[in-house]
């Protein structure tokens, strides 16, 4: 996917269009009600504002799209004294060459993680992502917010249920096996005495943070002389509930 060039501030401490991330951050990051979106083209951006509730504003389009108020939300903004983390990952032609990204954010110091596997699923480099983040968690006193667009990750354990999988030996409630324990194991055993919250955010739209996650993601997926990923046994299954 492209990267996000225009960054439009409905919003802000100043309105208008931005052409890199950092000034439009600095409009958007601790103004309350902030409201704005990431664009690939100028057009896009200026379309936006003028009609914000047409979604991805491209001029001319009558095709309805959602609204972008859920990514213009001020809550998935870095917050002081809070430390943000945004994760992505996946797999090309799942299962394939797959890649994470992870950018940490905590009182404006900022830290980026990523790393792929030669044969791995999406499902495996979300979880991965998050496992990663965590692992090198440097502030495990803070209250940590962590935003995935991986609805799989989110509720596995918002809805505690990889807590239930491992209860029952990895056995799901429709028993059948759950898939990828190796890794809902180690993401359970981190988040383990920390405050933390696990939040869904829509996925390649408009949000700097999720689209740089995506960009690491993706580069490490094709770097050559990957790792194998030995938790990896070949199983395209996916929990879809507890």
């Amino acid at each position: 996917m492209a990267a996000k060039k225009f960054y439009a501030i409905l919003a802000g401490r100043v309105p208008g269009i931005y052409d890199n991330w950092p000034k439009a951050q600095a409009q958007v990051l601790g103004f309350q009600g902030a409201r704005f979106k990431g664009f690939a083209t100028r057009g896009e951006a200026e379309a936006w504002l003028k009609n914000p509730t047409s979604g991805q504003g491209r001029p001319g389009s009558a095709k309805k799209t959602e609204s972008a108020t859920p990514l213009a939300d001020a809550d998935i903004l870095p917050k002081e004294g809070v430390v943000s983390i945004y994760t992505d990952g996946g797999a090309r032609y799942n299962p394939g060459p797959g890649g994470y990204g992870v950018v940490q954010i905590y009182n404006g110091q900022r830290k980026e993680l990523s790393g792929g596997f030669r044969l791995t699923t999406n499902n495996r480099m979300e979880l991965m992502g998050c496992i990663v983040a965590l692992r090198e968690l440097e502030y495990r006193d803070k209250p940590v917010a962590l935003f995935s667009d991986s609805s799989y990750v989110v509720n596995g354990i918002s809805k505690g249920w990889a807590k239930s999988w491992r209860k029952r030996g990895w056995i799901k409630t429709d028993r059948q096996p759950a898939v990828n324990p190796d890794l809902w194991g180690q993401l359970l055993d981190l988040i383990e005495g920390l405050d933390i919250t696990f939040n869904w955010v829509k996925g390649h739209n408009g949000n700097p943070f999720n689209e740089r996650c995506d960009e690491l993601a993706v580069a490490s997926s094709r770097q050559n002389d990957l790792p194998v990923d030995a938790g990896y046994r070949g199983s395209q299954g996916q929990e879809a509930c507890g």
